[in-house]
């Protein structure tokens, strides 16, 4: 039952339904990058470009759509571990030209679209570093310009959700839950993270569609038991007895996997 590299799981089983992405463009995109993109033409693509050995530390999910009245594509990059990589900006580079390889080689074309390039980062470490290509540059700043115009330079968006509040974290349902069990499954307080653990319970209760709302708190629990190690059999029984009296239906589930992942120890 225990979930092999569980951030990468819970992550794409989320982001990966389009309609949770769509939500999350709507709710976190920049309203000027937003009036360019046709969301209703949003299409996942199968494609993943980590490299094996990095898999422990990233995910990723590709979308295409219309941007500016021409197709384009999303790329998200999941940072999922507790500090934050100062080669971020070159991984993504390495990525995107991946995905122009790809792309253009399918349609026999030499002209490349539009890459929008997004970052989730929900680590114990704030993110401190520049999110432009070029701050990896050395003395970049120092350079003439007539030698910065040499050097290839994007800038990426982020999201560092470990330092959001719950007034800033947005969009329906299954997006919520999401960004806020990402943004507390390190803390190290119990009583943060149970507090948390009861808002999402109550925010799936709201799912007028109860069949997914049982199903995707299912992958919750899942990930919950597999991505936080350091909570008691006092904090499972506590949360067991929250589910029982906020969301009901969910409770005989609870249960069984609290002890089937004890049982795995």
């Amino acid at each position: 039952m225990k979930l092999q590299n569980p951030h990468d799981k819970f992550f794409k089983a989320t982001l990966g339904n389009t309609s949770t992405a769509r939500d999350f463009l709507t709710n976190y995109l920049p309203p000027n990058i937003m009036a360019i993109i046709d969301l209703d033409t949003l299409e996942s693509q199968k494609d993943s470009f980590i490299d094996e050995e990095l898999r422990e530390s990233f995910s990723d999910l590709l979308f295409k759509a219309t941007i500016n009245k021409e197709e384009g594509y999303l790329y998200f990059l999941f940072e999922h571990k507790s500090y934050p990589s100062r080669d971020i900006a070159f991984q993504l580079l390495k990525y995107m030209l991946e995905i122009w390889n790809t792309k253009t080689d399918k349609k026999n074309t030499h002209q490349l679209a539009v890459i929008i390039p997004l970052v989730i980062y929900h680590g114990k470490e704030d993110w401190n570093i520049k999110t432009n290509f070029r701050g990896m540059i050395h003395n970049y700043e120092k350079l003439p310009v007539d030698m910065q115009v040499f050097i290839p330079d994007y800038k990426y968006l982020l999201y560092d959700i470990s330092g959001f509040s719950d007034e800033e974290i947005k969009g329906a349902v299954i997006t919520r839950t999401m960004m806020l069990v990402m943004r507390d499954i390190y803390v190290k307080d119990p009583t943060t993270f149970l507090e948390t653990f009861d808002k999402v319970t109550r925010l799936i209760k709201e799912l007028e569609d109860k069949k997914t709302g049982l199903e995707y708190f299912r992958t919750l629990l899942k990930y919950v038991y597999s991505a936080k190690p350091d909570l008691t059999q006092d904090d499972h029984n506590i949360m067991i007895k929250k589910v029982k009296t906020t969301y009901p239906e969910g409770s005989e589930e609870a249960m069984t996997l609290a002890e089937l992942f004890r049982e795995e120890g």
